[in-house]
């Protein structure tokens, strides 16, 4: 038979079975807020990243559109789907893209490009990529996988097609086998608005590095990196369905100014491939700096490549307001008046010392 409990004993018991309930609450808590996208560290020493989500796009999809108040705005052909936004279909000469409408003003980040590649086409039979940017202007349509020539900023390309081969192909040239590349490619190239993309040479004459990435028409989820830390632009990607990162493009001493906007586009021609985008996350990445790196980190206006000379732009003068033509327009034509006035007196006095000189 149990035995009775007093007053005090179901106190007691109240008080073990809340304290019980509180801690499972808390024990419940913290596992919640262990699952979210708090700060996490990444990679040896003081680095720790956290996911932005205003430069950030993943399923549903949320804030895509075309008006103001979106946080991504779309371009061209590019479509918002279910399960991905598809910036080209398998059709040929379509183009389209995906800004982000919000400037990053990160000092050290991390993009993660969630993507697919795939279409009708065989082997070099299609085309022609896209394009990842990080620059100062967005919404350009242009020749280079969608965007404008010249940009001012960083571009990273996956190119599908051969361009160059084709063309050493058809004048029955070969590259040595130091030189030929295996496509798709990813390339890098960092401009400063003087530089043209050579689309007929595939960028070569302007990348920074390279690598081959055979990412068409697979059955796994592929992904590419893009880390800027400390002036250091590192390239990764993850494409063998191994969810292992792996090295393709590394490259010291690159300055890229804060306040540029994130994009991603892609182009068709006579060839043609869907070009999807499942997700873009971007991390700010926190690292610790000796006050001499600080001092070597300081804020650019210009991107630029260390060891690397790019030509010098020469910005072009601001167009003049309406007031300021008016002026110049009004003083002009006073001074003409002014000065067709004095002529007349002029040629009046003349005149009369040569009357005078006569009689």
């Amino acid at each position: 038979m149990a035995a009775t409990l007093g007053p005090s004993g179901w106190w007691q018991r109240w008080r073990q079975r809340m304290s019980a309930r509180n801690g499972s609450r808390i024990l419940l808590l913290l596992l919640l807020m262990g699952s979210g996208q708090g700060p996490r560290q990444v990679g040896a020493g003081q680095t720790f990243e956290y996911l932005k989500r205003e430069h950030s796009l993943s399923k549903p999809y949320q804030g895509v559109g075309t008006g103001s108040s979106s946080l991504w705005n779309l371009m061209g052909n590019a479509m918002v789907m279910t399960q991905y936004i598809r910036l080209t279909p398998d059709m040929q000469s379509k183009q389209g893209a995906l800004w982000n409408r919000v400037p990053c003003f990160l000092r050290d980040w991390e993009l993660q490009v969630h993507f697919k590649i795939h279409g009708q086409g065989k082997k070099n039979l299609h085309g022609d990529g896209l394009a990842i940017w990080y620059t100062k202007d967005r919404m350009q349509p242009g020749p280079v996988f969608g965007n404008m020539d010249k940009f001012v900023g960083l571009g990273v390309f996956v190119d599908t097609y051969p361009n160059e081969e084709k063309q050493q192909e058809a004048q029955k040239r070969r590259y040595s086998p130091g030189v030929q590349r295996v496509f798709p490619y990813i390339s890098a190239m960092v401009n400063n608005g003087s530089l043209s993309y050579d689309h007929e040479r595939d960028g070569r004459p302007t990348e920074l590095g390279g690598c081959t990435a055979i990412v068409r028409n697979l059955h796994y989820d592929t992904f590419l990196v893009i880390r800027y830390v400390k002036r250091h632009l590192t390239i990764m990607m993850d494409i063998d369905g191994k969810h292992e990162w792996r090295d393709c493009i590394e490259v010291p001493g690159v300055r890229l100014p804060r306040g540029y906007y994130f994009g991603t586009s892609s182009i068709t021609g006579d060839l043609s491939d869907n070009h999807d985008v499942i997700s873009l996350k971007l991390f700010e990445l926190t690292v610790e700096r000796t006050p001499e790196e600080e001092k070597l980190h300081r804020d650019v206006f210009l991107p630029s490549v260390d060891n690397m000379k790019l030509p010098e732009v020469t910005a072009p003068l601001p167009p003049l307001s309406g007031l300021a033509l008016f002026l110049i327009v009004f003083f002009s034509l006073v001074f003409s008046v002014f000065a067709i006035v004095i002529g007349i007196i002029l040629y009046n006095k003349w005149q009369e010392q040569s009357r005078k000189r006569f009689y």
